[in-house]
């Protein structure tokens, strides 16, 4: 294990908005075969399928004259592992192939919320410019408030109240709305003041949304949802193209202990193998779903492979109140479509036209599990109030699988259907 240096804090952090562009080792591939042989350089036994590695230590080298101390060691290989809590092969691997697919140096942690504790350990802003979303998010902020005072501001800011060191905490797309924002406009902001812009790209995963195209400094995501899919994992990812800043936030998570399970790394290796395949179905099946939806809602069903009778827009229009999406922000499509070229996110919002309906809705539907969390190959809805008691009562966050998206349309017209027949007979 190499010598352990904490990193500095942000005085001590070089502020260039324009850090070096790593060397990607499989630049010509694409997504989906960078996720099957990115990780081909650590393949030392002939199994197809990476073994599984449980250790948590690792015996050191036989012979004496093998023997370097840590004090002597400037950094160590994906081979020469000591303890989990800084390196293990599963996790090794899964960073590997994380780092290509996210085209960034990248760290893995315990869990989302873990991650996002770890960089604003390293970064230590003053203040944080962040808006809705994610209310673990801001659980986070308010412990780091409680330490040290972070000042908490409003993500529509004026430039001018951040200084060099800050942070622009942008999530996008949000949750639970799916709705987006434009990378480029708020790493422009950070940038002019010194500050940095953090993506929360959780719900923009790789084959979705690059946001080091748009000016980010540093990415994360909870690996939970898109990059584990499937509903049996934990994982937070940390990226980043300042090299100084991989090397500060490893360091620190050897102390912080956040690190991830060798069998959750193993999971997460697997389930990359898929994640170009399984989000770009997601994400058509979302698009489907919203434009099914919305057009019976607006009276608009331009484009919708599906005619819909009068009967199907009156149960619709009888349950629902409004839907909210990134491919419904048809003033942004400039934009947008750059941003997220292959599609608009597998995750939409409901608002139902009272409480009881939103409480009643999932006990109609028989393919959408009714649980909270994202990003699995099922497909889930959530009265969101259920885990998040800052939402109107109203909201449902969908979760859209790889099922067939016909399925999922005839489920929730159904459920429609027994919601509205209720509420004719009271």
């Amino acid at each position: 294990m190499g010598s352990i240096t904490i990193g500095a804090a942000p005085n001590g952090i070089d502020t260039d908005p324009n850090p070096p562009q790593p060397v990607s080792s499989l630049p010509s591939y694409s997504l989906s075969t960078q996720a099957i042989h990115a990780d081909d350089h650590l393949n030392q036994a002939p199994d197809v399928a990476p073994p599984i590695h449980v250790a948590t230590t690792f015996r050191y080298a036989d012979h004496p004259d093998n023997l370097i101390p840590a004090r002597d060691t400037q950094s160590s290989s994906f081979d020469s592992h000591v303890y989990s809590r800084h390196t293990a092969p599963s996790t090794t691997r899964l960073e590997a192939l994380l780092s290509s697919l996210i085209h960034a140096p990248t760290l893995t942690y315990s869990s989302g919320l873990a991650a996002l504790h770890a960089v604003y350990v390293y970064l230590h802003p003053k203040r944080v410019s962040i808006g809705e979303g994610y209310h673990g998010s801001h659980g986070v902020l308010e412990i780091h408030k409680k330490l040290s005072g972070t000042h908490i501001l409003p993500l529509d800011c004026p430039a001018e109240e951040l200084g060099p060191g800050d942070v622009i905490h942008l999530e996008t797309p949000l949750n639970p709305t799916g709705e987006a924002y434009e990378i480029a406009q708020f790493a422009e902001k950070a940038h002019s003041r010194g500050a940095f812009l953090l993506v929360d790209s959780t719900f923009g995963p790789p084959g979705l949304q690059d946001p080091f195209l748009w000016g980010a400094d540093v990415v994360m995501h909870s690996g939970t949802k898109y990059i584990g899919g499937h509903s049996d994992l934990l994982c937070g990812v940390l990226a980043t193209r300042r090299e100084e800043w991989v090397k500060g936030m490893g360091a620190e998570r050897v102390f912080l202990g956040s690190v991830m399970g060798s069998l959750e790394g193993w999971l997460g290796v697997r389930s990359l193998r898929t994640l170009e395949v399984r989000v770009e179905r997601q994400s058509e099946n979302a698009g489907r779903l919203v434009g099914w939806l919305n057009g019976l809602l607006s009276g608009k069903e331009e484009g919708n492979e599906v005619e819909s009778d009068s009967e199907s827009r009156e149960v619709v229009r009888g349950v629902v109140e409004r839907i909210q999406h990134a491919s419904l922000q048809k003033d942004d499509m400039g934009w947008l479509r750059k941003q997220m070229p292959n599609g608009f996110g597998p995750v939409f919002a409901l608002w139902m036209k009272s409480e009881d309906l939103a409480r009643r809705l999932p006990s109609k539907l028989e393919l959408f599990h009714h649980a909270t969390s994202l990003g699995g190959v099922e497909s889930l809805i959530e009265w969101r109030t259920m885990s998040d008691p800052t939402v109107d009562t109203r909201v449902m966050r969908v979760s859209v699988g790889v099922e067939s998206w016909e399925d999922l349309r005839d489920d929730f017209l159904k459920g429609f259907r027994e919601l509205y027949r209720e509420q004719g007979s009271k």
